[in-house]
């Protein structure tokens, strides 16, 4: 082949790849995906007015922050981490938030708070679903938990997932290897899973959660000692649906989220059967009893597992939409 025809080839290769590279570019800059501080441009004060909001939240409410933290398990663990557990039930679906695995869940008013504080400053702008986000990273520092530097870009679903949600979250009766499972399918480990079952280690649980284990007959693994104050409060069989009736997760800290969680369960304190398998599973005990010694290794192994969950799938660039109530889907015409 002459050097002409080679000269020809070469500039021809580079003309077409010229000419590609605005379309590659035009395609990134349309969807960057999850990114950190993707608001800086659109909305610099977004992360500031979320952290605030959920400081001042906090300082009056502080059970929010138990719900912050709920949120982004219930949220981002079914199929996407698009705020679809905030949509409220219409004539034709079923929201997730009132399905009896969504039991306990509330605060969601508050986070209507946070997203009006939002949009006085950026209407239009910042999604549902990186409020959650947001509001579980702050909530997680609230309650004494590590900062986690968290990405965001993620847009609204338009529809609940109420009907595909038990296929993803795991119960708290479920086998080990159930969760494990459930945890695995979005990447998340065997440290991993223990370190997020560690949110354990705040809030409360129902006594209709935990009076199987209580009657007919006390489960015997329960430490006598624990069981002793669980028949305190919960003194019925049936709980009665409209008296709250619960157990603290950890009576010692209460409102701290530590490693304090897993030398309770190492005690036999744990108050649902997921909390017993964790510490007496072969896979999950080495990894319990190594955070109940080190809350640093449980803290490392937390930020690792609640990143991962917060970047499950989301919906970026043009899928989805920013809602302008959370609670309901924007009308399409």
């Amino acid at each position: 082949m002459g050097s002409k025809a080679l000269f020809f080839f070469a500039v021809f290769g580079l003309s077409l790849v010229l000419s590609l590279r605005p379309a590659f570019a035009e395609s990134e800059e349309v969807d960057p995906g999850l990114v950190m501080n993707f608001y800086k441009d659109s909305c610099p004060q977004a992360e500031d007015i979320i952290k605030e909001q959920v400081r001042l939240l906090y300082k009056r409410h502080k059970n929010t922050a138990f719900s912050w933290l709920r949120n982004i398990f219930h949220d981002c663990g079914v199929q996407s981490c698009d705020a679809s557990l905030l949509l409220d039930s219409t004539r034709r679906t079923l929201s997730e938030k009132e399905t009896d695995r969504s039991f306990g869940l509330r605060n969601f008013r508050y986070l209507d708070t946070i997203k009006e504080a939002v949009e006085r400053e950026c209407p239009g702008v910042v999604s549902c679903a990186d409020i959650l986000v947001l509001s579980a990273r702050d909530g997680i520092v609230a309650l004494g938990g590590p900062q986690i530097p968290l990405k965001t870009g993620r847009r609204d679903g338009r529809k609940s997932r109420a009907e595909v949600l038990e296929e993803y979250l795991p119960d708290h009766n479920e086998s080990m290897s159930v969760v494990l499972d459930r945890f695995k399918a979005i990447g998340i480990d065997t440290p991993g899973v223990v370190a997020l079952l560690g949110a354990h280690s705040v809030g409360r649980t129902h006594c209709v959660k935990l009076v199987h284990r209580l009657y007919p007959e006390v489960d015997p693994v329960l430490n006598p000692d624990h069981v002793e104050h669980m028949l305190y409060k919960c003194p019925d069989p049936i709980p009665d649906p409209k008296a709250v009736q619960y157990v603290r997760n950890d009576r010692g800290t209460p409102m701290k989220l530590d490693n304090n969680y897993y030398r309770n369960i190492l005690d036999s304190k744990g108050l649902l059967i997921v909390d017993h398998q964790l510490a007496t599973d072969k896979r999950t005990k080495p990894y319990v009893k190594k955070m109940a010694k080190s809350q640093d290794y449980f803290f490392k192994e937390f930020s690792r597992a609640i990143t991962i969950l917060s970047e499950n799938n989301p919906l970026t660039g043009t899928k989805g939409e920013i809602r302008k109530q959370c609670n309901v889907a924007n009308k399409h015409h």
